[in-house]
């Protein structure tokens, strides 16, 4: 196993690929540096002297500045590196325009719905339209599990707090949200319960929903039900009749959408899951699928790579808008921008959020910005887009999901049971954590530092995602969970 790299010609520093003990000589090319002090698993240290206010150098860019004087050998971590980051920027459009050669088509096997949108799963969900109706829906949803029959295969609710007692945005981001996975393909049949008297009840709601197939979405509205639980029974096994007809059939991996997500990173996330998620993004999007990248306040640092990759000076304009309006949230609420990285991505060796980000936008490959997605936007360019959330896993996930992505691939150094509406795959970053946690874990890259290619790890992934979006069950499926969460920014009432 490899135990130190040099990412880039240009870094001076390198990272620990297993624990390093001080005395240790290391050998990099014509370069040898003897370790002045134990260095942790995915922590940096110095190839070289390293003046106080002077670059950090990692992925070939900058991670931030030395606080103080480092000598060459020594640990580089929060103790003697800070930011370089500032406020809002002004940015330049210099395109480098990017291409991703076309290769042979694969197929999945989904199911084809009555408006011609594509599922993997064939579910049926339970979407309330406030939170007061929660625990009806939960309700619901375990009296209605002896309605899978056929190939109905999970009947869902997705319980939120929201719905009513909001202002502005954060009702439009409700509705819009609810209204995005209500549209959602892996969903055969939806039951949508409301409580009657709601902000967003469900006539404001259809307004969001636009057209829809009466045989897939359903209506109920508790305060005109005797018996709401018995009554949404009956709508789910009318449902159950309809969901169960569908059948799994051969449709082209053009079709397929899929969310890339990173949390709970470490000092390897840049180097092993992030980058094999990215080649795996090409490999896609070079068969005519799509992917969608997120977390906006983890490209702070990284966000000119994006930018000169998109495909015309219009969506450079909107990743600069992506960016800013962000950086502005932040500053709107008294908030410092570069409030991160957390403490579990700190003890796994991300040290400034330049550090994190740059590892977190490996994930998107080398592939050409397509779109550019507000946040409750739906995916409707093929190829790579950019979509306006924020890093928190729940959050993003499910925004992830009501852009229409099919499957989330979540990379992970630390690990994490949690989920969302769709299949969550769990991709390690490192041996120990796949082999601890194998209960969460879905796909191991820590290989790629033990002798596997990124185009052998990448094509193994791409096969995974195929079987998982052919039936395959992710491991948070398998344990039964299913999360969602919507952002919110403002006032409640």
């Amino acid at each position: 196993m490899q135990k130190y790299l040099k990412i880039h010609s240009n870094d001076n520093v390198a990272v620990a690929l297993a624990p390093l003990s001080k005395g240790l000589v290391v050998e990099l090319g014509s370069q040898t540096v003897t370790l002045s002090e134990d260095i942790p698993q995915g922590h940096k240290f110095a190839l070289t002297d390293i003046k106080t206010d002077e670059p950090v150098i990692k992925y070939g860019s900058q991670i931030g500045l030395a606080k103080e004087d480092i000598t060459t050998g020594s640990w580089i971590h929060t103790h003697n590196i800070r930011t370089g980051l500032g406020d809002l920027l002004t940015y330049t459009y210099e395109p480098i325009h990017p291409e991703v050669k076309k290769t042979e088509e694969r197929f999945f096997d989904g199911y084809r719905r009555s408006n011609g949108k594509v599922g993997v799963r064939n579910e049926i969900w339970i979407v309330p339209t406030v939170g007061c109706v929660n625990n009806v829906a939960t309700a619901v949803e375990r009296q209605a599990q002896v309605y899978k029959k056929g190939t109905v295969e999970e009947i869902v609710a997705f319980p939120h707090p929201y719905g009513c007692s909001q202002m502005g945005d954060d009702q439009e981001g409700t509705r819009q949200i609810l209204a995005d996975l209500i549209n959602h393909p892996n969903a055969g049949g939806v039951l949508v319960l409301g409580l009657g008297c709601e902000n967003s009840n469900i006539e404001e709601l259809k307004k969001y929903i636009g057209e829809y197939d009466e045989k897939r979405v359903r209506f109920l509205v508790a305060q005109e039900c005797e018996d709401e639980i018995s009554d949404a029974l009956d709508v789910i096994a009318d449902l159950a009749d309809y969901v169960g007809s569908f059948k799994r059939e051969p449709i082209s991996c053009s079709e397929l959408v899929i969310g890339m997500k990173c949390g709970g990173s470490d000092g390897l996330s840049g180097i092993t899951a992030n980058p094999t998620v990215g080649a795996f993004s090409d490999l896609l999007i070079s068969k005519g699928g799509t992917t969608v990248l997120t977390e906006v306040p983890e490209m702070f640092g990284a966000e000119t790579l994006l930018m000169n990759r998109c495909e015309n000076e219009k969506l450079f304009d909107e990743t600069v808008n992506l960016i800013n309006d962000f950086k502005n949230y932040f500053k709107s609420h008294n908030q410092t921008i570069y409030e991160n990285p957390s403490p579990g991505n700190k003890k796994g060796g991300i040290s400034t959020l330049e550090d994190k980000s740059l590892g977190c936008t490996q994930k998107s490959g080398s592939a050409p910005v397509k779109g550019v997605l507000s946040y409750g936007d739906r995916v409707c360019t093929h190829g790579l887009n950019l979509l306006s959330a924020p890093g928190n896993d729940l959050v993003a996930s499910t925004a992830l999901a009501a852009s229409g992505a099919h499957i989330v691939l979540f990379t992970t150094g630390r690990g994490t049971p949690f989920a969302s509406p769709v299949p969550t795959v769990k991709i390690a970053t490192n041996s120990t954590l796949a082999n601890k946690k194998n209960n969460w874990i879905d796909f191991n890259c820590g290989t790629l530092v033990e002798g596997e290619t990124l185009d052998s790890l990448s094509s193994k992934l791409f096969d995974f995602v195929i079987e998982i979006a052919s039936g395959k069950k992710s491991k948070s499926e398998e344990a039964g969970f299913h999360d969602m969460a919507i952002f919110k920014q403002g006032v409640t009432l």
